[in-house]
């Protein structure tokens, strides 16, 4: 670190005595004799004359020093904008962006915050940047290229980002609070929390039990055939037998066939069974890819290995499951692929429970769904399902019909072992890294503390949550992060008016539906109220000496609570939804109409009140924008303003907006990223890529919309001639520094629905007429093409 780029002097500029005297001032005096000893010996033996000729070339000479110190001086206080005709290398069109106002760096004229706030900013953005790129020709790598210069990937992460380094702060904070020991009167919850924390922690009580709570709980499960050999009864097995039990147990009920209870998009006043297609160990996209894909070849290795060391025979473990990962990928290529799931509608398919009867009559319908919902609900045949894939169901059932069951068996506890291995002993776990090295690239797990907070922090978020606001949580975050809704949702609605494209019913209806969307800042109140949590963990059981056992007592819990559901009207501000506060992130719910801000992203790169509001527009403003847009994507746009499965667009209206949307596919269609030599997924990634285009745009007029309200801002130290606009994209940009493992980049672009963080900042930037014009970049330069696209 170069730390003369954020401290106010050097050591040079203090005197080596200490004093408040020059560091030559000791020499003064001897050095003042001496020149008057020269003056007398050489001034009395001259004539008059001489005398006379030599003083007037004395004047003369301290004229022409005058006046070229005055030249000099001149050139000093030249504005920018007339040092900017001198060559600058790479800065030179950016230096020609600077305002008339702002001169010279060191001017009186340029305001400069020197609130340490301001000085951590600078120094932060100073690290990441690259300032021999031209901004105009890269500002990714103008923005970013230090940081992707600097920054080294652990060997535990997969990559490193602004995300992931907010994380990192979160984990800690999180494990100081799971660390804490429980008070006689501390909440339930949090005792609940603690346990869980303290049972993943407790390695010596994992490693003395081994693997034998796997072992009883196959048993239990009705055996896995590779470990049973020939003792496995075949006759007491039967796909939906295996369901059943695995709803009783803790686990995914999801594994030939997706069961859920969700909301009804057409009616989202109520809930509805849904079914889908089958939840995969590994993505569709590389399993049917088949056996020769390295992926492919790394998951069958796993699968073997793990059964090995449960106890399974090699040369049976071998042949089995490659029979049974051949029926999985046989569920892969039955399954509907991710571009042809974008459409709502289509997924759109109910159906009683008689005519699935009659539709799939292969499948106990009845008996099936009431054994799910058992003991809270009782359907009949007349209950309303939705079917998002029929097809899937009518192939699953020709799939199951001619595929034998000990290869379906097998299949399904295999998904069972590899959903327990996380919480077994270090061999199963080594295992297990192995296969994620060859999936992601990262070489070694998390702390062990990290696992064991990511865990507790996810499976009971609302209670993890709860602790984490009330000790760093700051509350003056949440009103300044409303206000900058509010600016951002504003500056939308002003789209939605001037948009040439749009016919005056759509936009009518789009503006109702910008004004009703909702916001969920932070976390919800009901998370200071500790009766509230102890009643919603009442009936969950922990043991700190049975991890296993204690999380699939939670994914117990949480099934139990989801399917209980059924009934109950839908409370689109129910707290227990929005009550995941230690997360950083955000969302947009489209049955909601509702976009939610954890207090986890309200904070670090993305938002401070102790710096200039172009940063946090920039940053969090961006993210508030991204999410706002989401409401009118590809996705999005197809639900009204309540929540609803409704097209409310005329049909003029939609044929255009589908054109602009092609546009922004074939614009990251085209992107290529180096490293791996792949283009990136334009169809997959729309959704996210038209809700940048927009949110951008709309955090730089909720800037410009401020800075009328408050006035022009000073600028950060040490990046004086970078104008607060030009901060605003430095900001934005510095929210996606990203870099990334190859393997991990693969399975983004491969199975992912966000662009890398480049194309986050080059695509959007690059359409933005004001990005071009505040940084000054020739029309046709990589920054400022001929060509735009723009949906809002």
């Amino acid at each position: 670190m170069d730390n003369t780029s954020y401290l106010p002097f050097t050591m040079t500029d203090k005197p080596a005595n200490n004093t408040d005297q020059p560091v030559d001032a000791e020499y003064i005096p001897t050095n003042y004799n001496m020149r008057n000893n020269v003056k007398q010996s050489f001034w009395r033996p001259r004539t008059d004359a001489e005398k006379r000729w030599m003083m007037i070339a004395g004047v003369a000479a301290v004229l022409a020093v005058a006046f070229l110190a005055a030249f000099i001086a001149s050139l000093l206080l030249r504005t920018t904008s007339d040092i900017s005709d001198m060559p600058q290398t790479s800065e030179l069109r950016l230096s020609s962006s600077m305002p008339p106002a702002v001169v010279a760096r060191g001017s009186d004229d340029v305001e400069t915050c020197s609130a340490p706030g301001c000085i951590h900013t600078a120094s932060r953005l100073l690290l990441n940047m690259d300032e021999k790129v031209d901004p105009c020709d890269n500002f990714y790598d103008f923005a970013c290229g230090s940081f992707l210069k600097n920054t080294r990937i652990p060997d535990d992460k997969t990559s490193v980002n602004t995300f992931s380094i907010i994380t990192d702060q979160l984990q800690e904070q999180i494990r100081s609070l799971l660390d804490e020991p429980v008070t006689p009167e501390e909440p339930r919850p949090f005792v609940l929390a603690k346990t869980l924390y303290q049972a993943c922690m407790n390695r010596t009580a994992i490693e003395a039990r081994g693997v034998q709570p796997l072992l009883d709980m196959l048993k239990r499960l009705g055996g896995w055939p590779v470990l049973d050999g020939q003792s496995w009864d075949e006759n007491s097995f039967s796909w939906e037998q295996s369901v059943y039990k695995f709803r009783d147990a803790g686990y995914s009920v999801d594994y030939f066939l997706d069961f859920s209870i969700s909301v009804d998009v057409k009616n989202s006043t109520r809930r509805v069974i849904d079914l889908d297609q089958a939840s995969l160990g590994l993505s569709r996209e590389y399993l049917n890819r088949g056996f020769s894909d390295k992926l492919v070849q790394a998951y069958y290795e796993y699968m073997v290995d793990i059964a090995i060391l449960l106890g399974a025979d090699k040369t049976k473990a071998t042949e089995e499951l490659k029979e049974s990962l051949q029926f999985e990928m046989k569920l892969a290529n039955i399954s509907l692929p991710l571009e042809k799931r974008r459409n709502a509608t289509s997924l759109y398919n109910p159906m009683t429970i008689a005519e699935l009867q009659q539709k799939f009559p292969k499948v106990p319908w009845l008996e099936y769904i009431n054994r799910l919902l058992a003991p809270h609900i009782t359907v009949d045949v007349n209950e309303l399902t939705i079917v998002s894939v029929p097809k899937y169901i009518t192939d699953l059932e020709a799939l199951l019909e001619k595929t034998p069951k000990r290869v379906q068996a097998n299949y399904v506890m295999w998904r069972v072992a590899g959903a327990s291995v996380s919480y077994l002993t270090d061999d199963l776990r080594r295992r297990q890294l192995a296969y994620i090295t060859a999936l992601s690239g990262k070489t070694e797990r998390e702390s062990r503390w990290k696992e064991c907070a990511d865990t507790t922090s996810a499976s009971m978020s609302i209670a993890v949550g709860a602790l984490y606001i009330r000790k760093y949580f700051n509350e003056n975050s949440k009103a300044n992060a409303l206000e900058m809704v509010n600016d951002i949702r504003q500056q939308f609605r002003k789209t939605l008016t001037k948009v040439d494209w749009m016919d005056d019913m759509t936009r009518q209806e789009a503006l109702e539906k910008a004004d009703a969307m909702a916001s969920h800042i932070a976390y919800p109140s009901e998370m200071l109220d500790n009766n509230r949590l102890t009643e919603f963990y009442s009936g969950l059981e922990m043991s700190s000496e049975h991890l296993m056992e204690s999380v699939l007592n939670l994914t117990l819990f949480t099934t139990e609570y989801l399917f209980g559901k059924l009934r109950e009207p839908v409370n689109k501000t129910d707290w227990v939804t929005h009550g995941r506060p230690a997360i950083v992130n955000a969302f947009y719910s489209s049955i909601e109409n509702s976009i939610q801000f954890p207090a986890g992203i309200l904070q670090g790169a993305f938002f401070s009140a102790k710096r200039p509001a172009y940063m946090n527009y920039g940053a969090i403003g961006f993210v508030i924008g991204h999410e706002i847009t989401h409401g009118f994507d590809d996705q999005g746009r197809q639900f009204d303003k309540n929540g609803n499965l409704v097209d409310w667009w005329q049909e003029m209206t939609k044929e255009k907006y589908l054109d602009k949307a092609k546009c922004i596919i074939d614009q990251y269609s085209n992107y290529t990223v180096k490293e791996v030599g792949l283009k990136l997924n334009g169809v997959n990634t729309q959704g996210e890529n038209i809700a940048d285009n927009g949110g951008i745009k709309e955090a730089y007029y909720a800037y410009q919309a401020w800075t009328h309200r408050h006035g022009e801002e000073a600028r950060l130290p040490g990046l004086e001639k970078y104008s607060p606009r030009q901060l605003f994209w430095l900001s934005a940009a510095n929210t996606w520094c990203a870099v990334y493992r190859n393997e991990a980049i693969k399975l983004r672009i491969t199975t992912g629905f966000h662009a890398p963080g480049r194309f986050r900042v080059i695509g959007p930037m690059s359409n933005m007429e004001e990005f071009a014009s505040d940084f000054k970049c020739p029309m046709g330069s990589p920054m400022n093409p001929d060509k735009k696209c723009k949906v809002w």
